[in-house]
């Protein structure tokens, strides 16, 4: 009988899971799934590959926390094995902060250094939180690991970092920090096996899904990105705003007496692709949609897209390839299309045909720079350090 690792990505309503059998080292996905509805009508989805092997709902207005469902999850994950083989569980923590560079085994001190992250990240880390006192509470003898999306972009030169602020406030920790490291990852290991050379060169990242950003890596390592002293930062999102002139926020509460409980729920939750369309966050929607708000909530993510695109090329002194992932750089052939298509002044270009299929290099052979389509996995980052985190500590 094989060990085995469980990974979670918690957030406000949703609890994202993967098991992995660990099979002479390897990691072998062995079920993935999602409990949705948490604490309003739950219900939690078990898939192996394309089939479902479990399926439960509860009755709406149960009220299950986080707590209550991951009792039941480690429950179903325990009768799936046959046995007690669950040796660890990795998290997915947004905000690693200053102090967190690579993935830590948790414990009561790590997890209250974490906690004061919170208001650095309100949509996600305190559910991702939850899921680690909830697992501990569970099972309290079983290891937990911590891997960041910060953890990606520490390294950088002071002046990506660095605001404009008094100095004192930098001392605090007020700095860019970037995101979506676990994704970037991946992608940057991926594309080793896949062009070596690129991945050694100049590669910009596109991560475009409900949370979208992008990161300039060179050489495997990051040296600037979107995203900075919060997820709110940089790319027009779902529901976030993106970049902003502050002098807004200051406007806002000064002349239309906002709260920052109200700005913070506008920028975070109403804003992005539905505030601007008025219709729906989902790119599928709005591509399908004859709106013309559809239409210019499409235009202005592209905008933002494209000149963070050549703001990234300046950070790096050029372009030797360009790799989209996440749900919209993964599965949406015209976002890729318009996106390229204001790229040739880089040299950018697209194969139509490869570009409609997607699932690897969609330019032309040779074309430089290189354009591709990756599918990210950042459960599975999550399991590699989990394992040889437990591993270097047993």
């Amino acid at each position: 009988m094989t060990d085995a690792l469980l990974t979670l990505n918690a957030g406000t309503s949703s609890i994202k899971f993967c098991l992995f059998e660990l099979g002479g080292g390897e990691l072998v996905r062995a079920a993935e799934g999602q409990i949705e509805g948490v604490g309003v009508a739950p219900h939690l989805v078990a898939r192996q590959g394309d089939q479902v092997v479990s399926a439960r709902k509860w009755p709406a207005g149960e009220g299950l926390t986080h707590e209550a469902l991951l009792g039941e999850l480690l429950a179903w994950v325990d009768d799936h094995l046959g046995g007690d083989r669950l040796r660890a569980v990795g998290h997915r923590i947004v905000h690693g902060g200053p102090e967190f560079s690579a993935p830590v085994r948790l414990d009561a001190g790590v997890v209250a250094r974490l906690d004061a992250l919170a208001p650095l990240a309100p949509l996600h880390q305190p559910h991702n939180l939850a899921a680690v006192r909830a697992v501990a509470k569970a099972r309290p003898s079983l290891p937990q690991v911590a891997c960041f999306d910060t953890a990606f972009h520490h390294g950088h030169a002071p002046e990506v970092d660095r605001f404009g602020l008094p100095r004192e406030w930098e001392a605090r920790g007020v700095r860019r920090y970037g995101f979506h490291g676990l994704s970037y990852e991946f992608i940057s290991g991926r594309m080793r096996a896949l062009d070596g050379a690129l991945a050694a060169g100049r590669m910009i990242v596109a991560h475009l899904g409900n949370g979208a950003s992008l990161c300039a890596i060179r050489d495997g390592r990051s040296v600037d990105t979107t995203m900075g002293f919060t997820a709110l930062d940089g790319l027009v999102m779902g529901t976030r705003c993106g970049a902003l002139d502050p002098g807004v926020i200051l406007y806002l509460e000064t002349e239309h007496g906002l709260t920052a409980k109200a700005v913070e729920d506008m920028l975070y939750r109403r804003s992005g692709l539905l505030g601007v369309s008025q219709l729906s966050s989902d790119m599928r929607t709005l591509l399908g949609s004859a709106d013309p708000r559809a239409r210019d909530a499409i235009d202005l993510f592209v905008f933002r897209v494209v000149r963070e695109i050549g703001a990234l090329a300046a950070s790096m002194g050029g372009l030797d390839g360009l790799v989209f992932t996440a749900g919209i750089g993964e599965r949406s052939p015209a976002i890729r299309r318009r996106v390229c298509e204001r790229l040739g002044w880089l040299g950018v270009r697209l194969d139509e045909a490869a570009n409609a299929r997607g699932g690897g290099l969609i330019s032309p052979p040779g074309a430089a720079p290189s354009v591709w389509a990756i599918a990210t996995d950042e459960e599975l980052v999550i399991a590699r350090h989990t394992r040889d985190l437990v591993a270097a500590t047993a």
